[in-house]
This record gives structure tokens, sequence and C-alpha cells, in this order.
């Protein structure tokens, strides 16, 4: 059967929506001239879209997995509620730097140092991000288990390091991008963001220990869920 495919509308809206984004943070700033913002945009922009342009080329049938809709699929109800509460997040995470570190100033000037820092984890999440789209064909944005696309247990590439390095990468970008912003609330958003993930994935690995044949046996074999040698 060929990969299903995703229509060009779709992909028109997607850039659209990836690059309002950074404009509205950007415009929510109102500083137009803020160097920290222009390069989380760019950064946001090239590693969402570079990971489509990837899927759209490599992979047609992950890419049409990633646009299901929440609900669909089997997904269960409290992992549903989990995706809108992430969405919610992800907004607030999005509006509130710009208005801390430039329009409002509730955070003091963060040291240079601490800003690279948080550069420094956003490559860490664009490595992450983008190898687990390469590295696992059933990455769906719903936890679910997908029979229809005969779902294996991928444990090799960044899923020998840890069982769910898209989250990992995630958790990066989520205390990254505030810190290379200047946002001490952005942080605090982006951690409660990271235990959202973390919650996720307990009720994750139920569904694939239960359901995913090979999947007890990986947890065996590659030991720690988020972070090596902690959780």
């Amino acid at each position: 059967m060929p990969a299903p495919a995703v229509s060009r509308s779709k992909l028109v809206a997607t850039a659209a929506y990836l690059v309002a984004w950074p404009i509205l943070q950007l415009w929510l700033s109102s500083d137009w001239r803020w160097v920290e913002g222009w390069l989380f945009g760019l950064w946001f922009v090239a590693l969402c879209a570079g990971c489509i342009a990837w899927l759209y080329r490599k992979d047609p049938a992950l890419l049409a997995e990633r646009y299901r809709k929440p609900g669909s699929g089997g997904q269960s109800r409290a992992d549903e509620l989990i995706v809108y509460g992430l969405l919610l997040g992800f907004v607030a995470w999005i509006v509130v730097p710009p208005l801390d570190a430039r329009r409002f100033g509730w955070t003091p000037r963060l040291p240079t140092w601490v800003e690279a820092g948080g550069a420094l984890l956003l490559l860490g999440a664009a490595f992450f991000l983008f190898r687990s789209f390469s590295d696992n064909p059933f990455l769906s944005p719903l936890v679910r288990i997908q029979p229809e696309r005969r779902q294996q247990v991928v444990s090799t590439g960044v899923y020998g390091l840890v069982r769910h390095p898209m989250y990992l990468g995630a958790c990066l970008m989520f205390v990254g991008g505030p810190l290379l912003l200047g946002s001490a609330w952005g942080v605090l958003l982006g951690l409660g963001l990271v235990l959202l993930l973390m919650l996720r994935i307990v009720g994750e690995e139920k569904l694939l220990a239960r359901e995913l044949e090979g999947y007890q046996a990986y947890r065996r074999k590659v030991r720690y869920r988020l972070v090596p040698r902690v959780w």
C-alpha cells in the first residue's frame, strides 16, 4: 500500500503556522531588533521545516501520521487531555518570554553565559528531535499502537541511549529556549511542560509494555526513560 500523502495545502498551512510563532514573539517583545528573539525564531523554523522536509522526502507515511488528530487511532482520553495540556502550555511558553524579557522586564537581564547555555541546549534539542524522527518510523504524536503500520520496537540510534529521545529533545527545548531569550518565567513554564511530558511517559510505557511485542525486553536493554543515569 502506498504511503498516504500530505496535501500541499496542509504543508502551506503548516509553513504559515510555523512562521507565525516567532513573528508573534517579536511583536509581543515590542522590539523587532531583539537579537535573541531572532536567533530563537530562526532556530525554531529551521528545525521544524527541516524535519518536515526530511519526512516529506524520506518517510511520507510518518509525516501523514504526524498530522493525525487528537482522539483518533485509539488514543486514550487521558492522553488526549495531556496533548491539549501540552498545546496550551506551549502557547504560554511562546507568549510569556517576550513579555517577560523585553516588553515588561520582569526578569533582570541574565548573564551572557546563561543565554549561551540556553543556545547549547537548543543545539542538543535539535539533535535529539531530528534523530528521533529519522530513527523511528512510528513516532506518532499520539500515544497509541499502530497495527495498520505494523509497528515494531525501535532500539537503534538515539533509542539505544534513552527510551524517549524525542521527549528529551523537547525538554531541552523547553528549558533552553527561555534561557536564550532571558526569561525566568519562561523557564518555569518550560519545567511545567517537562513534568507534563514525564507524566505522559509513565502512561505511554504502560501501554507499550502491555500491547507492543518486544517492548518489555527493550526496557531491560535500555534502562533509562529520559535522562541517562537519572530517570
